[in-house]
């Protein structure tokens, strides 16, 4: 980040209430990724992923997986597609420009005094005047469990698993031994094997 070269000027930046890119500590997000932490320790992800420390074999009934998928899962694909659709297309998605915000209702914000109702993200939030600071890419959720487990789950919430029937995230189990599967939408799955580590 720009004058965050330190952890003092990381902190000092984001109390900063002159600074016009707070919301810049979630863009780029890519993955969340549900695994045991060893699996990321040591490797450079680029702030890119939300880590979740998960071991499905101190899990019983799955019961932790669950809450995963259906809470921390979707807040993720919320942020995600915000920035996603705030990319893509700012017109019909952003938020328009931070500086002519009218808050309306607590629901969204007009930009300026009139026009549509903008729910997205500011550009500012988006874009560094010379670029893009997210990749529009489809949040990759990686879950380092049994895919017996993680379809049973999808299985009794459909609103999660249309999220990734639907093409909006993308699903990937971690099982063993090193193999790795990537969801295919209807209960299916790809598999390949890997090498993890």
């Amino acid at each position: 980040l720009p004058r965050a070269a330190t952890g003092k000027a990381v902190a000092r930046r984001g109390r900063d209430w002159a600074e016009t890119r707070p919301e810049w500590g979630l863009a780029g997000c890519r993955a969340f990724i549900a695994a045991p932490r060893a699996m990321t320790v040591g490797r450079d992800l680029g702030g890119r992923a939300f880590l979740h420390d998960y071991d499905w074999r101190a899990d019983e009934g799955f019961r932790v997986l669950e809450l995963i998928l259906t809470a921390p899962v979707v807040v993720a694909s919320w942020i995600s597609l915000q920035y996603y659709g705030s990319v893509v297309a700012p017109e019909a998605f952003g938020g328009g420009n931070k500086l002519l915000h009218n808050v309306t209702g607590g629901i969204g914000v007009l930009e300026g005094n009139g026009g549509a109702l903008r729910t997205g993200l500011p550009w500012q939030s988006v874009h560094d005047g010379e670029g893009f600071a997210h990749e529009p890419l489809r949040l990759t959720v990686v879950v380092a469990a049994p895919r017996e487990a993680i379809d049973a789950i999808l299985g009794r919430h459909p609103q999660v698993r249309a999220l990734f029937e639907n093409g909006w995230l993308h699903l990937v189990a971690i099982g063993e031994p090193d193999v790795v599967a990537r969801y295919g939408g209807s209960g299916t799955w790809r598999v390949d094997v890997a090498a993890i580590g």
